[in-house]
């Protein structure tokens, strides 16, 4: 059994996926298209909504994050309601993905030694996603 972050945008959803995967070095993940989708009867699609994405995701550290846009007539209040939480082994590679994001993002706690760990950080990315690094080298 698993527990997978599913992060819902507001018709940037492909950009997103593949500026995540960037910043990860996570392979690019194929995308499912509303328009993709069979039609009913009397409840087509709208036009605006047949590029945004249904479903996608990429593989993150061994984790799965699963991506999809709301509907256009639905938009959400994004990255309020969920953080996530990359625990890595490998200081160096998470400083690297720390610092990808707050590039463009903003540094909430600086990625710095704590009590609890080697390095510990938090930033808000780009889209308003929030992102807590935590080092654990499995001696904690």
């Amino acid at each position: 059994m698993t527990v997978n972050v599913y992060m819902i945008f507001n018709g940037n959803c492909e950009e997103a996926v593949a500026y995540y995967a960037k910043v990860f070095d996570a392979e690019l993940a194929e995308f499912s298209r509303f328009g993709d989708m069979p039609s009913e009867p009397g409840q087509e699609m709208p036009e605006e909504m047949k590029s945004r994405i249904m479903h996608a995701s990429l593989d993150i550290h061994g984790s799965t994050i699963m991506f999809s846009d709301a509907m256009s007539d639905a938009p959400i209040a994004f990255g309020k309601n969920i953080n996530v939480t990359v625990i890595s082994d490998d200081l160096h590679k998470m400083t690297e993905e720390f610092n990808r994001l707050a590039q463009e993002g903003k540094v909430q706690m600086a990625l710095q030694e704590t009590f609890w760990s080697l390095g510990y950080g938090i930033v808000e990315d780009k889209y308003g996603v929030v992102w807590m690094f935590s080092h654990n080298d499995g001696q904690q």
